[in-house]
């Protein structure tokens, strides 16, 4: 069983529990590492737990029949996903993949429903991070249909600082142009060239594989 301090590092949202609930919460987390570009889920299976980033990346999205992976978000460290398919008791609906190395914490089934029946608190995390999700997936199919590719490459990088699904990102992230790319639908030239207009514009800087967000408000709006 994890430590105390591992458990209020690794898992944000405990903080909001009481004492008793957070202890139940912490009995109930494992944690398990994804190397990078392995897939963590796949179409089809069945999930177990709910599953938080505690470091790396993830990439939510699927392949159509012609093989064309579509992304639909990416999972930056703090964010926790997977609470429809519990909820629902449905096989996922699409894959996960580990763009880079990813330590993620689980926390079972019976714990996670333990915690939805009785936590008040609990539910009220849920409530707001499926209010905000559903807010994101369907700002992601706006911009799909009215952006050009340097607003869906700023749109990408701010979702993944949004502090209601990933409270603790801070201001940087390690990401590739070529993980950006992925994100963002759009292939590693164009990523790089975008990621030279928006640090020209002083809204981010790019260095050695880090981007360091300078004005997210304004990535958030980028190209309207």
């Amino acid at each position: 069983m994890i430590s105390e301090e591992q458990f209020l590092t690794s898992v944000f949202w405990a903080r909001e529990l009481p004492p008793d609930e957070q202890e139940r919460a912490r009995r109930g987390i494992t944690f398990r590492t994804i190397e990078s570009g392995r897939y963590f889920i796949h179409r089809g299976d069945r999930i177990d737990n709910w599953i938080g980033v505690v470091s790396g990346l993830l990439r939510l999205g699927s392949i159509t029949t012609s093989g064309k992976a579509v992304t639909y978000a990416g999972l930056p460290p703090s964010c926790w996903f997977g609470e429809g398919s519990l909820l629902k008791d449905e096989p996922r609906q699409y894959d996960v993949l580990a763009l880079r190395r990813t330590q993620l914490a689980l926390l079972n089934r019976a714990t996670f429903f333990w915690l939805y029946e009785n936590s008040v608190a609990f539910d009220r995390l849920l409530v707001r991070l499926i209010n905000e999700r559903l807010g994101q997936f369907i700002a992601q199919v706006e911009h799909d249909r009215t952006l050009d590719s340097a607003g869906r490459v700023a749109r990408s990088l701010a979702s993944l600082f949004n502090p209601v699904i990933s409270p603790f990102m801070g201001t940087q992230i390690e990401i590739s142009q070529e993980e950006i790319g992925l994100l963002a639908g759009v292939s590693r030239p164009v990523a790089n060239r975008v990621l030279q207009e928006l640090e020209k514009a002083g809204l981010l800087r790019s260095e050695g594989g880090t981007v360091t967000i300078l004005k997210l408000e304004e990535l958030r709006f980028y190209g309207e």
